[in-house]
């Protein structure tokens, strides 16, 4: 595990490089859908993990946003966004980051978040707690909603009709703010470090998620459906959390209308 360990790290950081080369030059840009951009920095970013990849672990599968699955028949895994908040990067807007994860058996044993406009790089090991920059993290303290600062994610396609409307509004007045980036891979590494109580979103990918749900699982956070069950990388729905708010936040998710309060009435 040092070894994948070392790798990884000097990869996701040789593209965060790739990255800020690029920051503030024109992109070409292309549309995956209305508003699910890619941008040719994607795709070198992919490459030069692909082929550190390839170089060190041929015998590994891997699985990324723009390429797809290389499948090795192998027990492990790499699953790898490029470029998380592709359409922040596109607008120069200095929010993103880079997400690889490492699976054996269906896993997750490594995850890495990488923020390289701040040089700040999250990771876990499984069993071996969670870091940024080699300092240990947990999740925040924080006991009840009212005190909280969440975030969450839209899908991409999005419709007026969307539910996740819904627990915006009624988790609006209910915490000290809501959040929205544009990069759910470091939101889910802030609820790693404390920096958010709790995330939510539906419909996002494996390459999305699975770096962060180790992080904040080694962080001592709690990651479940809207329902509280257990998940995996594939799951539609997905909740972080600090562990002392989830409850809470479970019963706001599964509101079917919008329901102001008070944000200091219980239900």
């Amino acid at each position: 595990m040092k070894r994948i360990l070392e790798v990884a790290i000097k990869t996701i950081k040789e593209s965060g490089n790739i990255l800020l080369n690029y920051i503030g030059e024109e992109k070409e840009i292309e549309l995956k859908g209305i508003s699910n951009l890619v941008t040719q920095v994607d795709k070198l970013s992919e490459r030069h993990i692909l082929k550190s990849i390839e170089e060190n672990f041929p015998d590994h599968s891997i699985l990324t946003e723009e390429t797809g699955f290389i499948n090795k028949n192998s027990e492990y895994t790499w699953i790898v966004d490029p470029l998380d908040g592709t359409t922040n990067y596109a607008h120069n807007f200095p929010f993103f980051g880079i997400s690889i994860a490492l699976i054996k058996n269906k896993e997750i044993i490594l995850g890495l978040i990488y923020d390289p406009i701040r040089d700040e790089l999250f990771y876990a090991i499984k069993n071996e707690g969670a870091y940024l920059n080699d300092r240990r993290i947990e999740v925040s303290k924080t006991e009840s909603l009212k005190n909280s600062l969440i975030s969450f994610a839209f899908p991409y396609e999005l419709s007026l009709e969307e539910k996740n409307f819904i627990p915006f509004i009624n988790f609006s007045s209910r915490t000290h703010g809501i959040r929205r980036t544009g990069s759910a891979a470091i939101e889910i590494a802030y609820v790693g470090c404390g920096r958010l109580d709790g995330f939510w979103a539906k419909k996002l990918k494996p390459w999305d998620i699975s770096a962060g749900i180790l992080i904040v699982e080694e962080a001592k956070g709690k990651v479940t459906d809207f329902s509280g069950n257990n998940i995996d990388i594939h799951t539609d729905n997905i909740l972080f959390s600090n562990g002392k708010i989830h409850q809470e936040m479970i019963k706001i998710l599964n509101l079917g209308k919008i329901f102001i309060r008070n944000r200091n009435e219980k239900f």
